[in-house]
């Protein structure tokens, strides 16, 4: 391909330098690489940053149906996953925590359904919005943990067997409390969680508040909420498979970690359990 100019999308050197072992899946000699894994990558990147639809693509980087090929063999393979997974235990270690965290948070949030995603959407009417739901963990410093889509009017309280057991599954169960919000609470919760480990904490609102309220520990999760409003292709559900919304997830985690601009805000200390 010829030299394009760069998108604030684009992969550094130094990032790539990290993420191109995970995403080489096969080698470059193999019949199915006509264009270059870098530039398909940046690819991908651009869809996500940008929520455009694929075919969309713009025509300096390559065709939207190979990075779509090739995405489709990335989130099979599980390398996003890898990447956030690796990534949290060397940040946690440049924190000086351990590489493995003793707690997390659990929460969830509503993403607005679109024409691909309405045959699994459903009605949250806390939110008034019809879509799809995804309960995230994250440990202490906002690094993913686990992420789980089901349709927006499934109870959270419902989805704590999925999410302990795969937190711990990611952890190699050191995980021994997570902090929830009232959406947890109940014994068939608190049973799940136990089953896997953990113990469920419920951080409650204060009885009177006014205005604008900073909740211990759950603020965090806000937070990792917050930074994936930076992805465009994930403020709503576009996304046909609940499969593919997760795996985006991942990949949007990646991206922020792995770019030396976050490591300051990815790595803030926070007291008690680490």
């Amino acid at each position: 391909m010829s030299e394009r100019k760069p998108y604030p999308s684009d992969v550094s050197d130094d990032e790539w330098a990290f993420v191109a072992p995970y995403l080489t899946l096969m080698t470059e000699e193999a019949p199915q690489r006509a264009y270059p894994l870098r530039e398909v990558f940046n690819g991908l990147r651009y869809i996500v940053r940008g929520g455009i639809p694929w075919r969309m693509m713009p025509n300096d980087l390559p065709p939207w149906h190979a990075v779509y090929q090739q995405t489709r063999r990335w989130l099979k393979a599980g390398v996003f996953e890898a990447m956030v997974h690796d990534l949290r235990a060397v940040l946690r270690l440049a924190a000086g925590r351990n590489a493995q965290p003793s707690a997390a948070i659990f929460d969830s949030r509503t993403l607005q359904s679109s024409p691909e995603s309405g045959g699994r959407a459903g009605y949250d009417g806390a939110k008034r919005r019809k879509g799809s739901k995804t309960h995230m963990a994250v440990d202490t410093l906002g690094h993913l943990l686990a992420l789980y889509v089901t349709a927006a009017d499934e109870q959270d309280r419902a989805q704590v067997t999925h999410l302990a057991q795969a937190v711990q599954e990611a952890t190699g169960q050191t995980v021994e409390v997570a902090f929830v919000d009232q959406g947890y609470t109940g014994a068939e919760a608190e049973q799940a969680a136990a089953d896997a480990g953990i113990h469920l904490e419920v951080v409650k609102l204060p009885g009177v508040k006014k205005g604008f309220v900073l909740l211990p520990r759950r603020w965090v999760v806000e937070r990792s909420f917050g930074w994936l409003t930076r992805f465009r292709r994930l403020v709503r559900d576009y996304e046909r498979l609940p499969d593919t919304l997760k795996g985006l997830h991942f990949l949007a985690f990646a991206i922020l970690i792995s770019n030396t601009e976050h490591f300051g805000a990815l790595t803030q200390s926070n007291t008690g359990h680490c």
